[in-house]
């Protein structure tokens, strides 16, 4: 909708930025299905799931917290524990309960879940190249990086925060495997949503992502328990 009246004050867009604004809602549109289609044609995936498997693929041992993997997921807390309990009846995740004055449930992937997700990363990949970076040239990749990391830090500055220390893990992790290409995401987000369990609620609640931290809403408080370390997916170069 567009009004150039001189007295309004609703900020209208322009014939420019509507055009844009229309394209930028039909990448949004469009992308994602057809991401999502792909895997489930070829490892039964879909994209929610595949999101959940890449972004617990870290160095053995290592967990993601429930608030953070919904953070990268791009889920809801209850989509999130849904998903998450599908997984693990398939043998590819588990949750651990962490205990002290607040208790914290993470999720770590599997060795079956990590083989699920090393079969299903090149058509991936593949399937990423062709809608994207096929489609552009090498200076417009600049400008995508460029233009969607403003993007992220409008609206979502967490998310954006986290992302420039994926960016930062993610060298040093190619530096140290150089046969390797790297897609990463970090779980440096603070424990403003995460899945914290009170003493008496029991057990139940761990399939409960949304509940809020004692002190989540001071700023900057965080899971006492939970390291901020980033985690990130290895898939073999397509070269």
């Amino acid at each position: 909708m567009n009004n150039t009246a001189p007295n309004s004050d609703v900020p209208w867009l322009t014939d420019h930025e509507r055009v844009a604004w229309m394209s930028l809602m039909s990448l949004l549109m469009s992308l994602p299905s057809a991401i999502d289609a792909q895997l489930k044609r070829d490892s039964g995936l879909n994209f929610f799931e595949y999101s959940i498997l890449s972004a617990l693929s870290r160095p053995p041992g290592r967990p993601v917290r429930m608030n953070a993997l919904a953070l990268f997921a791009g889920g809801s807390a209850s989509r999130l524990s849904h998903a998450v309990s599908r997984l693990e009846r398939q043998g590819w995740v588990r949750r651990v309960v962490h205990s002290s004055e607040v208790r914290c449930t993470e999720a770590m992937l599997t060795e079956k879940g990590f083989a699920v997700l090393s079969a299903a990363a090149p058509d991936h990949v593949r399937e990423a190249r062709r809608l994207v970076f096929d489609a552009i040239t090498p200076e417009q990749v600049e400008q995508l990086r460029q233009i969607s990391r403003q993007l992220v830090e409008a609206s979502s500055p967490e998310f954006a925060t986290a992302l420039d220390r994926a960016i930062s893990e993610a060298a040093a992790v190619d530096d140290a495997a150089p046969g390797q290409a790297v897609v990463a995401t970090a779980a440096g987000s603070p424990c403003a949503a995460p899945e914290h369990l009170g003493a008496d609620r029991g057990q139940a609640g761990a399939d409960h992502a949304g509940s809020e931290c004692p002190g989540a809403d001071r700023a900057g408080s965080e899971c006492p328990d939970v390291d901020r370390a980033g985690f990130v997916e290895h898939v073999r170069a397509e070269r």
